[in-house]
C-alpha cells in the first residue's frame, strides 16, 4: 500500500511526519483510507472523446451506409439481397445495443447492411412513386438540421420528463405496428397495402400521415438524446471509442426518421 496516495496526505493523522503517523492508525482506519476512491489517472488528449473525432466516426459511418444503399439499389430487382440485409442490420443493431462497449467493425458493419436494405426498399418506393425518394431525403436532412441547429443553440435538451414520454410513446408505436402487421398479413384493412395506416382516415387524412408527423417528432427527440450522449462524454472526458456509440446512435435514429418519411409520402401520394 503506498503511503503517497493522496488519501494519506489529505488526512491530519499524519502531520506531515508520513509513514511514522500511520504507526498511531488502527488498522481500520488504514483499510478505510486505502479504500478511498483515488482521482483517475486523465487520459492523453489523443484519447479523448470529442465532438470532432466523433463526427469523423459518423461520417465514416454515412460512407459505407451510403455504399450499401448504392449496392441495394442496383440490386432491387432481387428482394432476398435487400431483405435479407434488413434482417442481418437488425441483429446486428441488437448485437451492438447490448454490448459494453462499442466494436467500429460491428457498427461498420451496421452500416453497410442498413445501407443495402435502405438502397433497395427506396427503389422500391421510387418504382411506384417517382421523385419520393428526393424529397425523403430532403426532409430528412432538414429534421437533421434543424434539430442540430436548436440543441446547438441550448434552445432544445432532453430532460428526465421529456425522455419518459419518448419512452412511452414508443412502445406505444412499436405495439400499434406489431398489430397493423398482423392486420396487413391476415388482411383486415380491406386489402389496404399499408393497413390501417391507410384505411383509416381522420377528418379525411390517412392515420399513416397523422403518424408519420407524430413519429418525426419522435425521431427528432431521439437525435436530441443522441446529441446529448454525445456532449455529456466529451464533457466527462470518456474515451475516444465511446465516440462509435454516438455515431451508431445517430445512424439508427436518421435511418429510422429517413424510412418514416419516405412511409409518410408514399401514404400521403396515394
Amino acid at each position: 500500500m503506498a503511503l503517497d496516495n493522496p488519501a494519506f496526505s489529505r488526512n491530519p493523522a499524519f502531520n506531515g511526519q508520513g509513514a511514522v503517523a500511520a504507526k498511531t492508525m488502527s488498522a481500520g482506519d488504514l483499510q478505510d483510507l486505502y479504500n478511498q476512491p483515488s482521482t483517475p489517472p486523465r487520459l492523453p488528449a489523443s484519447e479523448v472523446m470529442t465532438v470532432e473525432n466523433t463526427v469523423q466516426k459518423t461520417v465514416a459511418a454515412f460512407a459505407v451506409l451510403l455504399v450499401g444503399a448504392a449496392i441495394g439499389w442496383m440490386t432491387a430487382d432481387l428482394m432476398i439481397v435487400w431483405a435479407g440485409a434488413g434482417i442481418v442490420g437488425f441483429v446486428l443493431a441488437m448485437v451492438n445495443i447490448f454490448k459494453r462497449e462499442p466494436s467500429p467493425a460491428l457498427i461498420l458493419a451496421y452500416s453497410a447492411a442498413q445501407g443495402v436494405f435502405v438502397g433497395g426498399i427506396s427503389a422500391w418506393y421510387e418504382a411506384i412513386s417517382p421523385g419520393i425518394v428526393v424529397q425523403a431525403v430532403i426532409a430528412t436532412l432538414v429534421v437533421v438540421g434543424v434539430t442540430l441547429a436548436l440543441f446547438a443553440s441550448g434552445k432544445v435538451r432532453a430532460s428526465k420528463r421529456a425522455t419518459k414520454i419518448f419512452l412511452i410513446a414508443m412502445v406505444g408505436y412499436l405495439v400499434f405496428s406489431l398489430v397493423n402487421v398482423g392486420i396487413m398479413i391476415f388482411g383486415g384493412a380491406g386489402g389496404n397495402p399499408w393497413g390501417l395506416r391507410g384505411d383509416v382516415e381522420i377528418m379525411g387524412i390517412p392515420l399513416g400521415v397523422i403518424l408519420g408527423i407524430f413519429v418525426v417528432i419522435l425521431a427528432a427527440y431521439s437525435l436530441v438524446l443522441d446529441f446529448d450522449y454525445i456532449q455529456k462524454g466529451v464533457n466527462a472526458g470518456a474515451p475516444k471509442k465511446f465516440g462509435w456509440s454516438g455515431a451508431f446512435g445517430i445512424m439508427v435514429t436518421v435511418i429510422w426518421l429517413y424510412l418514416e418519411i419516405l412511409r409518410m409520402l408514399a401514404i400521403a401520394r396515394d
